[in-house]
């Protein structure tokens, strides 16, 4: 395994100082990673709100149950029977409670939608501003690379004007 470390050091070590010699790569990468959290967060956030929406329909049928053993809980002391009004009065306490911790789910959901939006919102600022930083980089390159063409140009030494010489053989 010493031999695998070092190596692998070794083109860390390399890939760094590519990386640091080629900075417009490491924006590249550093862009690329960002579109890839960007994506991550719209797949999150989508997935909370299907789950926020799969919520309010169980919300809405517990609602629906308590109802409905509430119409038991009335019908069965119109009839005097304590002992079913007892049991339809539990379940739909039982009801309320699943329906209470329903609600405290969504809000939770909620809030975490909320945290992702504003998630993707600063990776999204992060990743403009890294196009904007790769932009000037791959400028600078274009300059010194312009720069470097007009210094070291296909005419140098040359001169056109020159009555020197018998021109073109």
């Amino acid at each position: 395994m010493g031999l695998f470390d070092d190596f692998s050091r070794f083109l860390e070590t390399r890939l760094e100082e590519f990386l640091r010699n080629n900075p417009h790569l490491e924006l590249q990468a550093l862009e690329e990673q960002l579109r890839e959290q960007e994506d991550d967060t719209l797949r999150l956030i989508a997935d909370l709100q299907r789950q926020e929406k799969k919520l309010e329909q169980d919300i809405l049928a517990t609602a629906q149950e308590v109802k409905r053993w509430h119409s038991r809980v009335d019908k069965a002391r119109a009839a005097k029977r304590e002992d079913l009004a007892r049991a339809a009065q539990e379940r739909e306490a039982e009801l309320l409670r699943q329906g209470n911790q329903q609600w405290g789910q969504m809000r939770g959901c909620k809030e975490r939608i909320e945290q992702a939006k504003k998630l993707y919102k600063q990776v999204h600022q992060r990743r403009e501003e890294v196009k904007i930083k790769a932009r000037e980089v791959e400028a600078q390159r274009y300059v010194k690379k312009t720069q470097a063409w007009e210094t070291q140009g296909w005419d140098r030494g040359r001169s056109f004007g020159s009555t020197q010489g018998a021109g073109d053989p």
